[in-house]
């Protein structure tokens, strides 16, 4: 089976947290951080800086690790990187996404996610502030 190992951004800025909603494949319309798949030769840390610029045309500051999601879904294995975000410079164009919203923490379950980002929301909600 293959494995996926992606990076995302968990980007907040005025203690909220961005969710984007994917505009493409077989998540289309469902909710996610934003960020993607680490290429050859690059950090992760790299590829979220690459993949943030390429989706939605900011820069962020990465500010640090946040944790780790490994997911099995049926086609394949997800091994996923989370770090903590904010916005350096830009404003956010969805080139790859339909929508995006800015939620609060008691927010973030009232949009359909992406089942393996839906860990990353129950660690947020137990995170303290």
């Amino acid at each position: 089976m293959k494995t996926l190992n992606v990076v995302a951004a968990i980007i907040t800025e005025n203690n909220k947290i961005l969710a984007t909603k994917r505009g493409y494949g077989e998540f289309k319309n469902l909710w996610e951080f934003p960020g993607g798949k680490i290429e050859n030769n690059e950090t992760k840390e790299e590829a979220l800086i690459r993949e943030i610029q390429e989706e939605l045309n900011i820069n962020i500051k990465i500010n640090k690790f946040l944790l780790n999601i490994e997911y099995q879904y049926p086609d394949f294995y997800l091994n996923m990187d989370c770090f903590l975000c904010t916005i350096k410079k830009g404003k956010i164009e969805l080139l790859e996404h339909n929508d995006a919203k800015w939620l609060k923490k008691e927010e973030l379950y009232s949009v359909n996610w992406i089942p393996a980002d839906i860990e990353i929301i129950d660690y947020l909600k137990n995170m303290g502030d």
